[in-house]
């Protein structure tokens, strides 16, 4: 599983980008740093694989691909 940390505003995904990465619907989680976490709405649904890395990061388990968003890279 893919886990992606992104930090700038330039480097921000569109919602179309993200479903891409997360390869569905879009779940936004945020974290307790006050960064945010972009996962697949459904993953649960569809079985997807335990992300590790990003389970460690949000200290829930996460299925599927992953995006962070840190900083200005945060959606609003």
């Amino acid at each position: 599983m893919k886990l992606k940390v992104l930090i700038s505003k330039e480097d921000q995904p569109s919602l179309k980008e993200a479903q891409d990465f997360v390869g569905g619907l879009v779940e936004l989680v945020n974290l307790p740093n006050e960064d945010q976490m972009l996962v697949n709405e459904e993953g649960k649904l569809e079985r997807l694989p335990i992300n590790d890395a990003a389970s460690t990061a949000s200290g829930e388990r996460i299925l599927g691909n992953a995006i962070i968003l840190v900083g200005d890279a945060r959606w609003d």
